[in-house]
Order: structure tokens, then sequence, then C-alpha cells
């Protein structure tokens, strides 16, 4: 249903705080939260800290894709879109898409093969050091020795890079959307 005229204030104020939202969790979970947390914690503390937090940060992200694609769909019927709006319009769906692909398949397999890993370090006390760095010899010669592993960090790296790079592309269409509308405030 396309909606004709301007949107209320509230329409504007609601699309702007919840871009904002989706933009500032992404700069935290992405930029900061993860760097600081790993170098303080052990290895499986991390995982088990980012296994709690990914699917409440995922669904959070696909949530507020779906708001943001939804409000500027209605105020932005297709077929008066300009070129600016279009790209707009397709920024919103992609960064719904990259967050749903990362809550409902990415995100899940990721952290089921790094609970299998686990299980495999912790036979080999492995795990409880802290920093993501420590023992690297360790990690190498159990990749060495141990098929199975191998194979779980392989999976699990294919899951860990595509969820990072769904994870990039939705912040990049969150910035660009959110530079898209404040560039067309009226003041500040």
């Amino acid at each position: 249903m396309a909606t004709e005229g301007e949107p209320a204030d509230l329409v504007k104020v609601l699309h702007l705080l919840v871009l904002s939202f989706s933009w500032g969790m992404q700069v935290w979970v992405s930029f900061i939260a993860g760097f600081a947390l790993v170098r303080q914690v052990s290895r499986h503390t991390f995982g088990l800290v980012q296994s709690k937090l990914f699917p409440l940060y995922f669904y959070c992200l696909l949530g507020s894709s779906g708001v943001s694609l939804a409000v500027y769909a209605v105020y932005h019927p297709r077929e008066l879109l300009d070129w600016h709006e279009s790209v707009q319009m397709v920024l919103h769906f992609v960064a719904l898409v990259t967050a749903g692909l990362n809550a409902q398949w990415l995100g899940p397999a990721a952290t089921e093969v790094m609970f299998q890993m686990r299980e495999v370090e912790t036979e080999h006390s492995l795990g409880d050091q802290i920093g993501l760095g420590s023992q690297k010899e360790a990690y190498a010669k159990l990749r060495e020795q141990d098929p199975k592993y191998k194979a779980y960090k392989r999976t699990f790296g294919r899951y860990h890079g595509l969820s990072q790079l769904c994870n990039l592309m939705g912040f990049i269409c969150t910035t660009t959307n959110l530079i898209y509308t404040a560039l067309n405030l009226s003041t500040i």
C-alpha cells in the first residue's frame, strides 16, 4: 500500500531511530566488543559469550532492517522512485537479507561447529588460555594430528567468513542509508 504525501514527524523519527539503532549496534558488535573481549577472556569463554549474544544481535538487526525497509517502502512507491531512492530501497533490502542469512543460517551453523571444535579442544586441554593468539603451536599440532578437528576448523572458517561478509555488507548498506537520510534532513 503506497502512502501519498510526506510521512508524519513520528514516522520520520522512528525511521531515523531504527537506522541509528542498527548502525550503532553494528559498530559496537563488529568493531569494538569482539576485539576487546577476545583479548580479555579465554577462547572458550569468548565462544560461549558470542553464542549467546550473536543470535540476539542478528535478530535485532533483522527486525530493525525489516522496519526500515517497510517504512521506506510505504513512503516511496516503486513506480515513483528516482535513481537514488531505488538504490536506497535495494540497500534496505540487502541489509534485511544479510541479517536474515546470519540469523537463520550462518550464525547457528557457525555456533554448532564452534561447540564441536570446543569439545575436541577440551579433550586436548586447549581453550582455557586468555586470548586467541595463545598456544598457536598446540592448535597447529592439533589440526595436523586430528582430521576431525581440521575439518571442523575448515567448516567453521567458511561459516564464520560468510557471516562476517554478510555482516560487513549489512553494515555498509545501513551506513549508506543513514548517510542518504542525513543528507536529506532539512536541518539539524
